[in-house]
């Protein structure tokens, strides 16, 4: 299988943790790729008309992404019920999870672009304040629910680990852990996993 990834990307980092997590790394041939919001990757776009990453190249299953669908894959590749339950109530709240972790990523990475991509003269503060609003949020909402992470691993507390990963890279001066002790608390434990310090960006990236 080819995963077309970016070290940077926390979208990928989440399918990579969850391969890691699954026995199935060593099943994966990463293919460097750059996804930019205005330069569009021709090749990228070939595979994705979206021309994100991650995108999951499989010789059975055609090609897939997103993120979303990458971990459900993986984890159905492993026997399913690993990282994802089964069909049924157990099943939603991860999902939400997931959601909650990844909609942390979408208004991050929209703001990172906002700040280091679009021209100063062209940025929209308000809309900047906006995004990190959505964050502050989540936070606060992971922080009220800090205890019932505990003990669990699957792609509602992954994602949510990769969001608060990206969050120390790339918004380190937010400083996220002094007013969410309970969180902090929790990632201390995921972030010390093998699959989360294999995965981690790289410094200064």
């Amino acid at each position: 299988m080819r995963l077309h990834h970016s070290p940077t990307s926390p979208f990928v980092r989440k399918c990579l943790v969850c391969a890691h997590e699954l026995g199935l790394f060593a099943w994966l041939t990463l293919v460097p790729a750059v996804a930019h919001p205005v330069q569009g990757d021709a090749r990228l776009a070939e595979l994705n008309p979206l021309g994100k990453i991650p995108i999951l190249e499989t010789e059975a299953d055609g090609v897939l992404y997103d993120s979303r669908v990458i971990c459900e894959y993986l984890d159905t590749l492993a026997g399913g019920g690993r990282l994802l339950p089964a069909p049924g109530p157990a099943r939603w709240p991860v999902r939400v999870d997931e959601a909650l972790g990844d909609g942390i990523l979408d208004a991050a990475v929209l703001n990172r672009y906002e700040t280091a991509v679009r021209p100063e003269k062209l940025r929209w503060a308000e809309w900047s304040a906006g995004q990190m609003a959505k964050v502050g949020a989540a936070l606060a909402t992971l922080e009220r629910r800090a205890p019932a992470l505990a003990g669990r691993l699957d792609v509602g507390t992954i994602a949510i680990g990769c969001a608060l990963g990206y969050l120390d890279f790339r918004y380190a001066p937010l400083g996220w852990r002094s007013a969410h002790p309970r969180l902090a608390a929790w990632f201390a434990t995921l972030e010390a996993r093998p699959s989360m310090l294999a995965t981690r960006p790289p410094a200064g990236a």
